[in-house]
């Protein structure tokens, strides 16, 4: 059984550990807070606590952690949907990017942050017996790095808070203000806690309401992410190869240890999202559930609803592929659009003869997309003269749905209740960390090992055996196919903005550039005159031969976007916000916004 979630003991958790009469400082000890050894008497009371860490701190669908940038569904910072930004139209400023927090509350990062530490805190002095309690503190000592890392990747090194500050009132405050951590330490700190989450936790949790709980391969996935990041060029532009060789060793732990305990691909790309529990891909996970029990409430994803389009008379239509996405996908051998032989690339037919996780991704005009419970429903997004034939007001701009983790059995009356599990990290993303982190080694031959891998897994085919990546790569040639594959294979699943964003590659991917959707038109002649009763039963090569027309079209506008899009190099490190600042005079400003701080160190 999944994770229980106990609404009624959580508020209990949450009324006994939260901030009272604080404002000002970034981890204070509430002194009218319940008995502490009442909480951890026993295993399952302090586990109610836990519990309420999980709620606070486990990602939503695209791995959004709802603070600050977090709050932003990341595929609009990237190729993957057009979308309005501040980020991307250049105009961040100083106080835009709130992640480190303004005020002392529970549900800023240091409010969770300090929520964490009492519960390390209180399981430290606990009379459980040793085993459950190492266990109970492994996964808050998971939860704390998780925390740091969100913080750490936006701003580069911040405060380390790694105990309750028991400072309260005017007198203490100043005492009370806590500096800025190298970017290095704070990295060094997430590393220990995973590893004393790595030497605490089981490899598989075993009994009811266990799935989602952290396991010993989860932190050492989320570990191996870690390194990748600091070995990455955002944080490490001279290319240190201790770096490379750390997230190398992390992301090897890693695969072994998931290998070890049952972890491995799913044999199925699109269905993975749909086994519940015990996925074998699925390494960390947000548990969802279609209805209220006795023990929990209802917790739909909203992703599904929202995702569908509008006109099947469900769903939101929001989340709609672009062009540049879809014209970014491989086809079938493996090759990139044009560079393929055996599948010659044609605009007019851009569905045909494409890498199978295209047909699994991307719902097209005139595509199979079994929606509702029904397994022949065919997607129509033409335009008929300049009118779309989607009966809705909410058409796709782009013609294209999103259809990963769209669950195809799930009839139009429940599509608001469904339960699909968000995966933040599947075992997908642990092979590419390790072959981004073996390339960067100079290990090209596990590189390639794990993207065939992947790609076998796909359906690409083999070829000569290298399923379609080209031969003999240099480590540079690498890294690009690297990032690539993670573009196809991770598409939507909130990653792609972060790669750009950690290879510093936002410049030269997006800027002075607007993102693209495609226009199909019905033709004025020559189209039979019962198309639309029995287009459904066409070929649909013959269709779109014969019947359609295709243009791009730009769907970032002046208004939105005044000079193309526009990213800043001082985003790869955000500004501390001013009011932060005032609160903790302490805080010194990064140097890419005229602080002193460097982030690189």
């Amino acid at each position: 059984m999944k994770l229980t979630r106990i609404t009624a003991l959580l508020a209990f958790a949450a009324a006994s550990f939260t901030v009272a009469g604080c404002k000002d400082t970034l981890d204070k000890m509430d002194l009218t807070a319940a008995n502490e050894e009442l909480v951890f008497q026993n295993e399952t009371t302090a586990f109610l606590y836990l519990s309420y860490i999980y709620e606070q701190n486990l990602p939503s669908w695209f791995g959004q952690s709802n603070l600050g940038i977090g709050t932003t569904n990341p595929s609009i910072l990237s190729e993957e949907v057009a979308g309005d930004s501040k980020y991307l139209a250049g105009t961040i400023a100083q106080n835009d990017v709130q992640d480190i927090g303004i005020a002392v509350g529970p549900n800023t990062n240091y409010g969770k942050i300090r929520t964490i530490n009492m519960f390390i805190q209180g399981i430290g002095r606990s009379p459980i017996p040793m085993q459950p309690r190492n266990q109970l503190k492994g996964e808050a000592l998971f939860f704390r790095a998780y925390r740091y890392f969100d913080l750490v990747r936006v701003y580069g090194g911040v405060p380390l808070v790694l105990t309750p500050l028991g400072a309260v009132g005017d007198e203490a405050r100043a005492e009370a203000f806590v500096p800025r951590n190298s970017t290095t330490e704070c990295f060094n700190q997430i590393a220990t806690d995973l590893d004393s989450a790595i030497s605490y936790l089981p490899g598989r949790w075993t009994g009811n309401n266990t799935w989602g709980r952290i396991t010993k391969g989860a932190a050492a996935a989320f570990k191996a992410r870690v390194l990748l990041y600091a070995a990455s060029p955002q944080f490490n532009p001279g290319d240190d190869a201790a770096k490379w060789a750390r997230a190398f060793a992390a992301s090897q732990q890693a695969q072994t240890l998931l290998t070890a305990n049952g972890f491995r691909l799913n044999a199925s790309y699109d269905q993975l999202w749909f086994e519940e529990e015990n996925n074998v891909e699925a390494v960390l996970v947000t548990n969802y559930n279609t209805t209220a029990n006795g023990t929990q409430n209802a917790k739909n994803n909203q992703y599904d609803n929202a995702t569908r389009p509008s006109y099947t008379g469900t769903g939101g239509g929001s989340n709609r592929p672009t062009w540049d996405l879809v014209k970014a996908y491989p086809m079938l051998d493996g090759k990139k659009p044009g560079e393929s032989t055996k599948y010659p690339y044609n605009l007019q037919q851009f569905y045909k003869n494409r890498d199978p996780r295209f047909d699994k991704t991307i719902a097209y005009n005139g595509a199979t997309w079994p929606l509702n419970g029904n397994t022949n429903y065919k997607l129509w997004t033409y335009l008929r003269g300049t009118t779309t034939v989607e009966a809705t007001s909410n058409p796709t701009p782009t013609s294209f749905y999103l259809r990963k983790a769209i669950n195809p059995t799930t009839p139009a009356s429940n599509v608001i209740n469904v339960g699909t599990n968000w995966i933040e990290i599947r075992y997908a993303e642990v092979l590419l960390n390790l072959a981004e982190a073996a390339c960067g080694v100079g290990n090209l031959t596990e590189a390639y090992t794990q993207l065939k891998a992947i790609r076998q897994r796909a359906g690409i085919e083999a070829g000569d055996g290298n399923y379609g990546l080209q031969a003999g790569m240099s480590r540079d040639q690498m890294f690009e196919a690297i990032l690539y594959e993670r573009q196809i294979e991770l598409a939507f699943e909130g990653k792609r903005f972060w790669d750009l964003r950690r290879w510093k590659k936002m410049e030269s991917t997006l800027n002075n550039k607007r993102r693209e959707g495609l226009t199909i038109t019905l033709k004025t002649t020559g189209v039979p005159a019962d198309f639309a009763t029995t287009r459904d039963n066409l070929n649909i090569d013959q269709v779109y031969a014969n019947y359609f027309t295709i243009a791009t079209r730009v769907l970032d506008t002046n208004g939105s976007f005044p000079r193309a899009i526009d990213w800043q190099p001082s985003y790869y490190f955000f500004a501390i916000p001013q009011q932060a600042i005032d609160n903790n005079p302490q805080l010194v400003q990064n140097n890419t916004w005229n602080g002193a701080f460097n982030p690189l160190q």
